[in-house]
């Protein structure tokens, strides 16, 4: 199954950026490994959207890319069961243009 999802915030900036759509795979027992982006459910934090940083059994370790990011050197390692999804395809927000006049 496939999820559309709305980046929030600026966890992973600048690979992605608040505005942007991904959109995530969730099939049961999806292999996951370093390197990968996944959405989760974080019981305190709520949705978010991080970079897998070591796989140890069933727990998984994410960052984010931004210096201010809260991920699992806060938090510690999240369940496989808390993943919603990888992402397969990261749609960037569209660039406004400038109008002179």
């Amino acid at each position: 199954m496939l999820k559309i999802v709305k980046i929030t915030g600026e966890s992973l900036f600048p690979d992605y950026q608040e505005g942007d759509y991904v959109i995530v795979i969730t099939i049961p027992f999806l292999p996951f490994k370093q390197g990968d982006t996944v959405v989760f459910r974080h019981s305190d934090y709520g949705i978010m959207i991080k970079k897998i940083n070591r796989v140890d059994s069933d727990k998984i370790h994410v960052i984010g890319l931004h210096p201010n990011s809260v991920d699992s050197r806060q938090f510690g390692p999240i369940s496989r069961n808390d993943i919603i999804g990888k992402v397969i395809f990261h749609i960037r927000k569209p660039v406004e243009k400038m109008q002179i006049g």
